[in-house]
C-alpha cells in the first residue's frame, strides 16, 4: 500500500516565522508533502481555524498530517520527521555536537521574547537602523553569542552553524531574515553564516514566493517602534 503524502499546513511566507521552520523541516526529510498556505487573520481565518483540519492545535500553523497522524509546533514537527528519516538527517551525528544542536534549538523554540514581539518577521521589508530596547539587545546578543559558539566548535564543515545545513539552522532561520529585515548589526561571522542560511535554495524559494503573496496584515507592515 503506497504511503500517504504528507500534508503541511502553513500561514503567510511573508510573516510566519512557526512556518517557515515547519516547512524548511519538512524539506529536510525530503518526503513529498502537499503544501496548503492558509491566510493569516483573514476574512475567513476565524472559519477555517474551527474545522477539523485546525482543531488538534486549536488554529496554530504550522500543522502537519502524515496520514492520520497530526504533528503541529516547528519542534515537534521536526521530531517526527526524524524519527521516520533518520536522526542523522536533521542532526549532527556526533554526540556532543547534537547536545549542543538540541539545546540551541530548544532555546530558540522557547525564549527570545523581546526580539520576537519587537522585530516581527516580514521578508517582504527591509528597514532602516533603529534603536533597539535593552531586552532585544540581550537576545541579540544571546543569537549571536550561540552562533559563534557553535560555528567555533562544530562549524568547520560547511558555512552552517554545525557545518551542514541541519534543525538547529531550520530554527534560527526566521532570526536570520529579521536581522535582515531590521537591518540589525552583527559581526562579521555572523553576516556570513546569515549570507549562507538567506542563498540557501529552499530560503531563496520561500522568500521568492512570499514577495508574490497578495495578502498584507497592516499590523506586520511597520517597522519596529
Amino acid at each position: 500500500m503506497e504511503a500517504a503524502v504528507l500534508k503541511l499546513i502553513i500561514g503567510n511566507k511573508a510573516y510566519s516565522s512557526w512556518s517557515l521552520r515547519g516547512w524548511l523541516a519538512v524539506k529536510q526529510s525530503g518526503l513529498p508533502f502537499e503544501e496548503i498556505t492558509v491566510p493569516l487573520f483573514d476574512a475567513e481565518w476565524d472559519r477555517r481555524r474551527a474545522g477539523d483540519e485546525f482543531a488538534p492545535s486549536q488554529g496554530k500553523v504550522p500543522i502537519l498530517w502524515d496520514g492520520d497522524t497530526v504533528v503541529w509546533d516547528s519542534l515537534a514537527i521536526v521530531d517526527w520527521l526524524a524519527d521516520s528519516v533518520g536522526q542523522d538527517r536533521f542532526w549532527p551525528k556526533d554526540a556532543a555536537a547534537r547536545a549542543m544542536a538540541r539545546s540551541m534549538a530548544a532555546e530558540m523554540h522557547s525564549g527570545f521574547a523581546a526580539l520576537r514581539r519587537e522585530h516581527g518577521m516580514n521578508v517582504r521589508r527591509h528597514y532602516p537602523p533603529a534603536q533597539l530596547t535593552t531586552e532585544a539587545t540581550a537576545d541579540i546578543t544571546r543569537v549571536v553569542s550561540l552562533w559563534a559558539e557553535a560555528r567555533s566548535r562544530y562549524g568547520g564543515g560547511g558555512p552552517f552553524l554545525f557545518g551542514t545545513f541541519n534543525a538547529a539552522d531550520i530554527m534560527f532561520a526566521p532570526v536570520v531574515t529579521r536581522f535582515v529585515t531590521y537591518s540589525i548589526p552583527v559581526p562579521r561571522f555572523a553576516q556570513a553564516y546569515m549570507e549562507a542560511v538567506l542563498n540557501h535554495p529552499w530560503m531563496q524559494e520561500w522568500i521568492v514566493a512570499a514577495q508574490d503573496e497578495p495578502w498584507v496584515i497592516e499590523k506586520y507592515e511597520q517597522p519596529a517602534a
